[in-house]
């Protein structure tokens, strides 16, 4: 801690010492939260990594459902739910790193969020009603990104970030 001492004994903080007091110690809740964050997020990057794996045979191996599902799908729904992913890495990283982008990445992660589940609403016009499981995943992804949005805003006003 920098001070600046006067003659008569009396030391005052420095403009730098109250600017890191005026940055608040984040919350224990808020750290496990990002954490958790973190790891959903990259469970999610895990899966669309390997979705994009995926070969023509190992797609013929799929239930015709899902077969169509993969056929139908328009290539702007697989960036977006690249955007979605990488930024909710990027974005839970920030917030673990007390940065202001990480609220700018997350907007971005949910973008991409919403951008994706405009492509799967126009899959399953074009290749049938979705299964129940898919719908409820997207569903909680969909919440989820709203919460860390919500999340790093709420950090940013209580100076959690910097």
């Amino acid at each position: 801690m920098r001070t600046l001492s006067l003659s008569f004994g009396v030391s005052l903080p420095t403009a730098h010492h109250r600017e890191s007091q005026l940055m608040s110690k984040r919350p224990i809740w808020f750290i496990v939260l990002a954490a958790v964050a973190l790891l959903w997020n990259l469970a999610g990057l895990a899966a669309v990594v390997g979705d994009l794996q995926l070969s023509a045979t190992d797609i013929e191996a799929l239930p015709p459902s899902q077969q169509a599902f993969y056929h139908a799908r328009p290539v702007w729904s697989v960036f977006a739910s690249l955007l979605a992913v990488v930024g909710g890495v990027l974005g839970c990283v920030g917030l673990l790193l007390r940065k202001r982008w990480a609220l700018i990445v997350l907007y971005a992660s949910l973008l991409g969020i919403v951008v994706q589940d405009a492509g799967l609403i126009l899959v399953s016009r074009v290749a049938g009603p979705m299964e129940t499981v898919p719908i409820v995943l997207q569903s909680s992804v969909f919440v989820l990104g709203i919460g860390l949005v919500l999340l790093a805003r709420l950090a940013l006003r209580r100076t959690w970030l910097t």
